[in-house]
């Protein structure tokens, strides 16, 4: 049955073409005109004033030595702060994203005491790391603790869930990291639309419903720019898949309902199969948040939107007929739609100073885009004004220079638009010298003044005074420009980081597993054969062997100890974490089944046999640490005190467990016990290794241990609620069947979630206590609430 269309598809691509042809004829006769450059060089006479300034020789030399790389976030930041220059920098960098994000025109008295409130609110969140608040701004815990605030916290760890598997499921070929930032920038643009639409006398708990709808939608819009945009940009799809799946995309637009889809043909069937699941939930949360009133206007802006991207994404770079207007009109028109849809997202009132401000500024921004990436988008055959200019401007005289042309924008939205707005004028020409100057940082002088001979020749003594502004001016560097590159930095060397830990950890457990293994002494064999062969049956599970990797990583790859010296301490930690893992699954205990992937040792072994393997592996592991012969024996004798004190405490932490079945435990009962049972575990792994090092940490990691176990054991009791079975290698729901208390029976799934994050906090605040960063632990926190098994 054919979809009943609830938009004009032509006819409002056609309005929206025809507005955009009228700006791109005005803009034209301006730049005949040159009034543009008249204009221009009047303001930038003006700014320079502020911005070029004479030094004397000390005063030079101590600026050199004093400020801070660009690239160091936090030291920059404190560099801005100490030098007196944060205040203009927050000013100016949150004025540009009033203007470009928001729509706002700088010289209305209300935006102006709204942008004084934001830079003040914003440069006291930045400095709190003068007071000891030294965790990484947009780490998790980070993002966590700002949601307690609002009392977001379910919303953040839904969307962080959600980012992580888009990221997991971008295939090669694309730009994780990229994607993750869109996502991310998208997501932050909506919150702050919402943020200025809400009221201030909102109640609480308003304030965080629609908080948490902001979120939401900002994600089910984000979710367009890497799983339709740049995934048609890219070559992953067949040209057969992408013509089906960019009809499935317009088909939804303009009848609002996503179509079912039965069988996809292409080699990407599963990759289109979850990403058709992600858009229609998100589609239909989006419809389901409009106002009837809005709907029908964020139809047709995502339909302008979509198919001016088609329309610009089909062309051909070698293609030598392109008229001017079919090069500009579809930018002018992504580039603005593309930000009337966040307000029409969270289903704004109509404001024709917005749409007006929004639809003129949005070319500038594209074409300050498309100038830094002219050389990406000229290597990927990409036609962009910058490109196809390139390509093209010596046998095409009449092509407009978009250089020239970026200036004339300039010029119009200072005067025409923002009305000579001082204010407006400054942010707007330190954005511009501000964008040729990291083109010069990033491809070289060289590049540079190559780039600047074909580009910028339309006016000699106009290009001499911009690239005097280039050379000499100072303070044009804007917040989202460093925080652009910090977050792409922060997610390559997080990613790098991850990758490493992970292919690390494997190669150690493959290490570990070849260690464990008991061989048959000279004794007579029928008498030991039967309990080492229990022995080996459970050693030889697949385990994760979490203990024995932490203190390899905390041991060899912190504290420089020999790897071949620790290995009886490894073996130990293993010994005595599968004893206690026999003496869990007894019938008289949790009557476990499945272990590993494999049947219990007691059902195999029978229970006496297994009672009588989990002491012997007790008692080897003991033998094991006697056997630390490469240290000091005080050294030693202190590991095995500590050892044995653990190894009792962990027996009371299991006696409370047995105790609690069928009882309803308190959380701080519940917090006790499961230290007792696996954050005890946790603390020898990191302690035992600080012992041998004579490391002086051991409060803090004890405290990371403490708050590490209990995170660990929570998202235990999750995947037993909602675990694969073959995932996890034993059978899922066993806490329930056998009437236990658990941190989800106690606080629900959602209470028992945010318990995690609580405790991923708390442990990660600890790490900041450390003399050294240790990378290790921040990595092995993540595994801890991210696996899946």
């Amino acid at each position: 049955m054919k979809e009943k269309l609830i938009i004009n598809a032509d006819g409002c691509y056609q309005l929206a073409e025809q507005k955009a042809a009228d700006y791109f004829k005005l803009l034209s006769v301006q730049l005949k005109e040159k009034d543009d450059v008249v204009n221009l060089t009047k303001d930038i006479q003006t700014w320079k004033q502020k911005h070029i300034h004479t030094y004397s020789l000390f005063s030079f030399l101590s600026r050199r030595k004093g400020k801070r790389d660009f690239s160091e976030y936090q030291r920059y930041i404190q560099w801005l702060d100490a030098s007196g220059k944060l205040d203009n920098y927050l000013d100016r960098s949150i004025s540009y994203i009033f203007m470009r994000d928001l729509g706002k025109a700088l010289d209305a008295p209300d935006t102006q005491e709204r942008i004084r409130k934001v830079v003040a609110d914003f440069k006291r969140y930045l400095t709190q790391s003068d007071k000891g608040n030294t965790i990484e701004t947009f780490h998790m815990a980070a993002l966590y603790r700002l949601a307690q605030k609002e009392g977001i916290e379910s919303t953040i760890i839904w969307v962080m869930d959600k980012i992580k598997t888009v990221s997991a499921n971008i295939p090669r070929g694309m730009d994780v990291d990229e994607a993750q930032r869109k996502l991310i920038k998208i997501i932050a643009g909506v919150l702050m639309h919402e943020l200025e639409e809400m009221s201030n006398d909102l109640a609480p708990e308003d304030r965080s419903e629609k908080l948490d709808t902001a979120i939401r939608l900002g994600y089910s819009y984000g979710l367009t720019y890497p799983l339709i945009d740049d995934l048609l940009d890219s070559n992953v799809l067949s040209d057969e898949e992408k013509a089906s799946y960019s009809d499935l995309i317009r088909t939804a637009i303009v009848t609002g309902n996503v179509p079912e889809l039965d069988v996809w043909t292409g080699k990407n069937a599963e990759l289109i199969y979850y990403i058709h699941g992600e858009l229609r939930d998100a589609f239909a949360y989006i419809k389901t948040h409009q106002r009837p009133e809005t709907l029908h206007s964020f139809f047709e802006q995502s339909y302008v939107f979509f198919r001016s991207q088609e329309i610009d994404r089909v062309k051909d770079l070698s293609n030598t007929d392109y008229s001017n207007e079919e090069l500009y009109i579809p930018i002018i028109l992504k580039s603005a739609s593309s930000r009337l849809i966040v307000r029409s997202v969270i289903s704004a009132e109509e404001d024709d100073g917005f749409e007006d401000r929004t639809f003129y500024y949005g070319i500038y921004n594209q074409l300050a885009d498309d100038f830094a990436d002219m050389f990406d988008d000229l290597k990927a055959g990409a036609v962009t004004p910058y490109t196809y200019y390139l390509t093209h401007h010596e046998k095409r005289k009449d092509l407009i220079n978009p250089f020239e042309l970026y200036w004339t924008v300039i010029s119009h939205l200072i005067h025409h638009v923002y009305h000579s707005d001082k204010q407006a004028c400054e942010v707007m020409l330190d954005r511009a010298i501000n964008g040729l100057k990291r083109f010069k940082e990033k491809k070289g002088t060289k590049t540079y003044n190559e780039v600047m001979e074909i580009f910028a020749s339309f006016n000699p003594t106009f290009n001499r005074l911009i690239q005097q502004m280039v050379q000499k001016a100072d303070d044009v560097d804007f917040f989202d420009k460093l925080l652009r590159d910090h977050i792409i930095t922060t997610l390559k060397k997080d990613r790098k980081e991850q990758e490493e830990f992970l292919e690390t950890a494997e190669t150690v457990r493959i290490q570990i597993n070849t260690l464990l293994h008991l061989p048959n002494s000279n004794e007579d064999p029928s008498i030991k054969a039967p309990l080492l062969d229990a022995a080996n049956y459970s050693l030889e599970g697949d385990g994760k062997r979490l203990r024995p990797m932490m203190t390899w990583f905390m041991g060899v790859h912190e504290y420089g100890l020999d790897e071949t010296a620790i290995v009886p301490l490894l073996k130990s930690l293993e010994y005595m974490h599968t004893a206690s893992l026999i003496f869990d699954d007894l019938p008289s205990q949790d009557n476990a089944s499945i272990r590993r992937g494999r049947p219990t040792l007691h059902e195999v072994y029978n229970t006496a046999n297994a009672e009588l393997t989990g002491l012997f592996l007790t008692q080897k592991a003991y033998e094991e640490q006697a056997s630390l012969t490469s240290f000091d024996s005080e050294t030693v004798l202190h590991l095995i005190r500590y050892s044995s004190q653990m190894t009792a405490d962990m027996c009371r932490g299991q006696a409370m467990d047995l105790d609690s079945k069928g009882k309803q435990l308190t959380l701080e009962q519940l917090n006790t016990m499961c230290f007792y049972k696996t954050g005890m575990a946790f603390e020898a792994s990191l302690i035992m290794p600080a012992i041998l090092a004579g490391k002086g940490e051991i409060e803090a990691l004890k405290t990371f241990a403490y708050h590490a176990g209990i995170a660990f054991q929570i998202k235990d009791d999750l995947l037993d609620v909602e675990g694969d079975l073959e995932l996890l290698g034993k059978a899922p729901m066993k806490d329930m069947a056998n009437n236990r208390a658990t941190f989800v029976s106690i606080l629900g799934v959602d209470g028992a979630r945010r318990a995690m994050w609580e405790h991923y906090c708390l442990a990660s605040e600890v790490l900041q206590e450390l003399p050294q960063p240790i990378t290790f632990l921040k990595h092995f926190l993540n595994y801890l609430v991210n696996r899946d098994h």
